[in-house]
């Protein structure tokens, strides 16, 4: 493919499959408040469908043979959704803060699956088992969001009326009067955009990179998981400006347990992954290493302040520079 076809095809497919994530979270947000579902678990359902670009453009990436190219978008995309959701949040809105009990739940379940894709793919675990502890942290964790109050338990009880409360004001009533089957029509149409434009995106991107000498280390860590994290970003922007510290950080956290499960540790059952090279071990530590930094000025009195932040915008801009001179 050339380059005159391909930079095109890139645009296109990029800016069809980001309009069609957001016409897919807001048609999912209309079917939720229809429903009656619980408010976090609208939010999980939307998270989904805000990570619908990095998953399906991993998952193309690896179903064309390019491993690297598929795990460098979801670890670039956490880490850019680490430095762009909360870093940047907090340098705007001052600080982001949010309940320690709400913090631990959402942020415990981040991290172990973040330890879990990281150890399937250094070789240190199976598929299975990978597999089968993570469903271990995430099954509790949906039964929690889905019951809601109705747990039994002060601590329990308290910590999911939390999860429901912060989730409750940040979405409207739904004032649509399509038919639910048109709803559901147009999902799956945006479904398929969302995979048509992902698609066409790796694809004329793998063209690029061959053409323009760009490491697959580049291509997927530094412009497509970045760029496929568009929509989460500008949703955590407007929960950090509204100061909806605790839906922020549970976008957060959902969003990086999506990829990293639906785009790592479930398709290992069915593919073998390539060894990770020096520079992949290197941008996992990286992750792990920030994933626990943002824990952890989260925990702070106050929660993450303007220092915090620019500290972990910063550590993002190292890991740039980082996977830059290193591939």
């Amino acid at each position: 493919m050339s380059p005159a076809v391909a930079v095109p095809l890139f645009l296109v497919s990029l800016t069809v499959t980001l309009a069609a994530a957001r016409l897919f979270a807001s048609r999912l947000d209309k079917l939720g408040v229809r429903f009656g579902f619980p408010e976090a678990l609208i939010g999980l359902l939307t998270a989904v469908a805000a990570d619908g670009p990095e998953i399906s453009s991993a998952l193309f990436a690896l179903a064309k043979g390019a491993h690297d190219v598929g795990v460098g978008v979801l670890v670039g995309s956490n880490g850019f959704n680490l430095a762009a959701m909360i870093g940047l949040s907090a340098l705007l809105a001052g600080r982001v803060r949010l309940t320690r009990e709400t913090l631990a739940f959402e942020g415990m379940v981040g991290l172990v699956i973040t330890l879990l894709a990281a150890a399937l793919l250094l070789g240190w675990l199976s598929p299975g088992g990978a597999t089968v502890l993570s469903a271990l942290i995430v099954v509790p964790y949906l039964a929690v969001v889905v019951a809601g109050p109705r747990f039994s338990g002060r601590r329990l009880s308290r910590l999911s009326r939390a999860l429901h409360e912060h989730a409750a004001t940040e979405r409207p009533p739904d004032p649509s009067t399509n038919p639910t089957h048109h709803l559901l029509g147009l999902i799956v149409v945006d479904l398929i955009l969302i995979v048509a434009g992902s698609a066409g995106m790796v694809q004329s991107a793998l063209s690029l990179a061959g053409d323009w000498h760009i490491s697959n280390a580049v291509l997927g860590v530094l412009i497509l998981g970045p760029l496929t994290s568009i929509p989460n970003a500008l949703t955590a922007v407007r929960l950090g400006l509204a100061s909806r510290g605790a839906a922020l950080v549970g976008e957060t956290f959902n969003s990086n347990t999506i990829n990293l499960g639906f785009g790592v540790i479930v398709p290992s059952l069915f593919i073998t992954f390539a060894a990770v090279t020096t520079l992949g071990k290197l941008q996992l530590a990286w992750l792990v290493a920030a994933t626990l930094f943002t824990l952890g000025a989260l925990a702070r009195p106050g929660g993450m302040r303007r220092p915090e932040a620019a500290v972990l915008v910063i550590l993002y801009f190292a890991f740039v520079g980082g996977t830059l001179v290193g591939s």
